[in-house]
């Protein structure tokens, strides 16, 4: 199912402009919108973890990209993420095709997903990562 969606919510460090996985993310993809999703935001230390909740009064918040047709665009940001068969398991993100709310509309796109306990770790109750 995720090869088949193409497009991506991002609300951490991807959506910092010195960031340059935000870069080929930037150039590998045509911007759509702000979003959010249900959930909890956490600080993992140098970059927020998301856990999706689907009924949570909670928000993650961040932008949804439509993916160009390049797929090395999302196998460079799978590596950045630590996602895959040949990262250390379990991956610390999972990515997920995950219901995502816009003004407009509700956009299923691929999300990364915090995949570790989070205890001990900060929630950051506006839902919202400042890079």
């Amino acid at each position: 199912m995720e090869n088949d969606c193409k497009y991506l919510f991002v609300y951490g460090t991807l959506l910092s402009h010195n960031n340059q996985y935000a870069s080929l993310l930037k150039n590998g993809s045509r911007f759509v919108a702000g979003g959010s999703i249900n959930g909890y935001l956490y600080n993992i230390g140098e970059y927020p973890g998301a856990i999706y909740v689907p009924y949570a009064r909670e928000r993650v918040y961040g932008n949804v990209f439509l993916l160009n047709d390049d797929t090395n665009v999302l196998t460079s940001i799978d590596e950045y993420e630590g996602y895959g068969p040949n990262e250390t398991q379990p991956n610390e993100f999972i990515r997920v095709v995950l219901p995502v709310h816009t003004l407009a509309v509700i956009i299923n796109c691929q999300v990364y997903l915090y995949n570790l306990p989070v205890n001990g770790y900060r929630q950051i109750s506006s839902g919202k990562y400042n890079p």
